[in-house]
């Protein structure tokens, strides 16, 4: 592997690579190791043009916990503020001999659109409402450390799909380890073309409560809809669409709660349902560090050199 662009591209091989390594380097972790030498001498690029707190930091400790040079560069910070390219933007990053950018842009297909002008390994950190790669492979670590295995289950996906990357990359990856999708949210949410997807729609809580083996909750991606009216107010919303106390003790009893962040609390999710014994929220956060330090040892060829150093 040399870049890590889109769920499609990974097959179940290497996507299931990527989660056992991740799990144990997460042992590692929980032991107190905060500093391995795997990418010492490597370089890692932050480049972010959208907001982000979990994936950006993530990363970042990531490659830090493996010694590599760590550059964060935030569009702020950066040319583009001065009508630079995009193009130009990584070129220029390229010419002082990145190992790996990260790189997060809101426009689909950002990442496959410099893969043409630089040497570097690309890691897609979000492009767009395209895909989020490295949060579907977390979600997945989550699940299997939870339920043992993806394949099989019943895994809902709730809230604003058509809107989401994280959405694709999860069914994406979930057909491929054997799961069967549903979605469920409102219509002005929903994809088109469901089937095209490999998902089926549920059209109630009732109907989510009695399949979910893993409920997926995602937010409301505002920043997306310009302005466009498609639910009357989040009041409205978290009264149809938004997971409640009664409506989780209506779930199956060993169903998990999962959610990628930002949490809009009291919208797609209440406080008491964070808190409760179903919700893995945190675990994914902590899942994020490690899938993430798999990705970077294993596209710069030093997942063996970690692995030796782990066992050592």
């Amino acid at each position: 592997m040399k870049h890590l662009i889109s769920c499609k591209e990974l097959t179940k091989e290497e996507a299931l690579n990527l989660i056992n390594t991740g799990f144990k380097i997460r042992e590692a972790l929980r032991k107190g190791r905060k500093k391995f030498t795997a990418l010492r001498g490597n370089c890692v690029v932050n480049l972010f043009f959208e907001a982000s707190t979990r994936t950006r930091t993530s990363f970042e400790k990531a490659g830090k916990f493996l010694s590599a040079d760590v550059i964060n560069i935030s569009a702020s910070a950066s040319s583009v503020k001065k009508g630079e390219t995009l193009i130009d933007t990584v070129k220029n990053l390229d010419m002082m001999h990145p190992d790996i950018i990260v790189l997060r842009h809101a426009c689909e297909g950002a990442c496959n659109t410099i893969i043409p002008y630089i040497d570097a390994g690309i890691v897609n950190a979000g492009d767009g409402c395209h895909e989020h790669p490295s949060q579907a492979l977390l979600d997945a670590m989550t699940i299997i450390e939870n339920k043992e295995t993806v394949e099989g289950l019943n895994i809902v996906i709730a809230g604003d799909i058509v809107h989401s990357r994280v959405a694709r990359s999860d069914i994406i990856l979930f057909q491929k380890l054997g799961a069967n999708l549903f979605i469920f949210g409102p219509s002005t949410m929903m994809p088109r073309y469901p089937d095209a997807l490999g998902v089926k729609v549920l059209s109630s809580f009732e109907e989510v409560a009695e399949i979910a083996d893993v409920l997926i909750l995602l937010r409301i991606q505002l920043e997306r809809l310009n302005a466009k009216k498609v639910f009357p107010s989040l009041r409205e919303y978290s009264k149809f669409f938004g997971l409640n106390k009664k409506r989780l003790e209506m779930m199956k009893k060993d169903a998990i709660v999962m959610h990628p962040g930002p949490v809009n609390r009291g919208v797609e999710i209440n406080n008491d349902v964070i808190t409760s014994s179903k919700s893995v929220i945190f675990e994914q956060v902590e899942n994020g560090l490690a899938i993430r330090m798999a990705i970077l040892t294993t596209l710069c060829n030093k997942k063996e050199k970690l692995l030796e150093e782990i066992d050592a």
